[in-house]
């Protein structure tokens, strides 16, 4: 018979697993509006998640980098984002520091409110689309999700 600590510690793996997958996810449009102009920055543009709970704003931070902040947020991602100890999603800074790494490929850090910890991803942009992906557990397990440009 298993205890009560036995169980949060294997279901906390899981957690943070899909935590850190819905982050790379939201990172995504990152990498798209930053590959959008090539070598050189794009304009700030607005993103939006597949579920359009989260949007995301995409300005340059320092010399070749781009960050992304949430300018809205749905209820239900913000109960989730203060669960996890983020009091304000909307405002925080979800996407640090992305560079471009080769065309249309780029890679950054990722603030994931859930778990109040921040990750690397890696996105790629098609089109007006933005593909972003993560793994964890050294590659075995992998997400990906396709973010839309809004503006």
């Amino acid at each position: 018979m298993q205890s009560k600590a036995q169980v949060r510690r294997t279901s906390r793996p899981l957690r943070w697993m899909v935590a850190l997958a819905g982050a790379l996810m939201v990172a995504t449009p990152i990498a798209a509006q930053a590959g959008a102009g090539g070598g050189a920055l794009p304009v700030s543009s607005e993103w939006r998640n597949p579920r359009d709970t989260v949007r995301i704003r995409l300005t340059p931070c320092g010399q070749d980098r781009m960050c992304g902040i949430v300018t809205w947020a749905s209820d239900k991602a913000k109960a989730d984002a203060r669960r996890g100890g983020t009091e304000n999603l909307v405002g925080a800074n979800l996407f640090r520091d992305f560079r471009r790494v080769a065309p249309g490929q780029y890679k950054g850090r990722v603030f994931v409110p859930d778990l109040n910890r921040t990750f690397s991803g890696h996105m790629q942009i098609k089109g007006d689309s933005m593909i972003g992906k993560g793994c964890v557990l050294a590659g075995l397990i992998c997400k990906q999700q396709v973010w839309t440009r809004i503006s």
